[in-house]
């Protein structure tokens, strides 16, 4: 499942990230790393998804969560 996708109020964990390079360099710089848990806190069609990971609230673009694969939380 793509974080695009989740719903708002869930608990993921980062499955697997994109291979573009530059994508890597960029997510990996603010926390985001396979296996990290991440709080979906808003995730509005044609908006930013608003993410809480590693005590930082964070806004991604749609296109970024779309190569960040994620998995629920029990």
């Amino acid at each position: 499942m793509k974080l695009s996708d989740m719903q708002k109020d869930k608990c993921v964990r980062v499955k697997s990230l994109g291979v573009d390079a530059h994508f890597l360099n960029r997510i990996t710089s603010i926390g985001i790393t396979e296996g990290t848990t991440i709080r979906v806190v808003r995730n509005d069609r044609k908006m930013p998804v608003l993410v809480y990971v590693r005590q930082t609230l964070l806004a991604l673009n749609r296109e970024d969560c779309e190569k960040i694969e994620i998995e629920e939380v029990a």
